[in-house]
């Protein structure tokens, strides 16, 4: 189940600029600060609009937000922008857009969707997910008609890389957003001298790659915990505190 939010200020000072691709930094209730990207309209300066995936096996931040009551007070950052879309003609050399979206990584692509729509420019989209009912607006993208090409896994079966960057060629920018295997299967697939030009985020932490093990001493206790060659430092350090707070995974809070 997918939560979509609309955040207001508390008076009636506009609210900070934001480009497609921006997130916020969510202060929760408890304590937890999760990032979710904005997907509203960017030229709306009353309000802000993110898109939680209820998560259970997850950390709590997407129960905490499902639990969230209309009229409750949180604190959020100023938007930050690490997806940015340059448009074809400014800093981009592409003349066409395509987009991949797996599952909430709609979130991020659906604002710039609208922007290449607003100034024209040609785009397409590949949004993909187990099933149907798991796709959050799929009715707002409906209009776009047949730039937008669902396919959902017990329907159409997992799809190849190939399959995503149909049409893609030296003149297209490709944005692809969604899970790691999806996101570096896309990134494989398309040579470093092909041309195309490739922006991409993932929604959870790079895998470890040729790794070694090590050890982390934490400083207050004494305790020493080992970290396998496949293993990132939180992960194992959540094994021994499982109350030790993080953030994005992403290495940029």
């Amino acid at each position: 189940q997918v939560l979509a939010l609309t955040l207001t200020p508390l008076d009636d000072t506009p609210l900070p600029r934001w480009n497609p691709g921006a997130h916020l930094d969510v202060h929760l209730p408890s304590g937890l600060i999760r990032q979710y990207s904005l997907c509203g309209d960017p030229g709306r300066r009353d309000e802000y609009r993110i898109a939680v995936r209820h998560s259970p096996e997850g950390a709590g931040g997407s129960v905490e937000v499902h639990g969230l009551s209309t009229g409750r007070l949180v604190e959020v950052s100023d938007p930050r922008n690490a997806f940015m879309m340059p448009l074809p003609g400014s800093a981009s050399r592409a003349s066409k857009l395509h987009f991949i979206a797996g599952g909430i990584g709609i979130t991020p692509i659906l604002s710039m969707v609208r922007l290449a729509e607003q100034q024209g420019t040609p785009w397409t989209l590949h949004y993909t997910g187990r099933h149907r009912d798991a796709l959050a607006f799929v009715d707002e993208l409906a209009p776009y008609g047949e730039k937008v090409h669902v396919r959902t896994d017990d329907e159409h079966g997992m799809p190849s890389a190939a399959a995503l960057l149909d049409g893609v060629d030296p003149t297209t920018a490709v944005y692809v957003c969604g899970p790691p295997p999806m996101v570096d299967a896309v990134l494989r697939a398309i040579p470093r001298d092909s041309g195309i030009e490739v922006h991409s985020e993932r929604f959870s932490a790079a895998p470890v790659v040729d790794g070694r093990p090590f050890e982390l001493e934490l400083a207050r206790c004494g305790t020493v915990v080992g970290v396998g060659a496949n293993r990132s430092a939180l992960a194992a350090l959540r094994n021994a505190v499982p109350s030790v707070a993080y953030s994005c995974q992403q290495g940029y809070c």
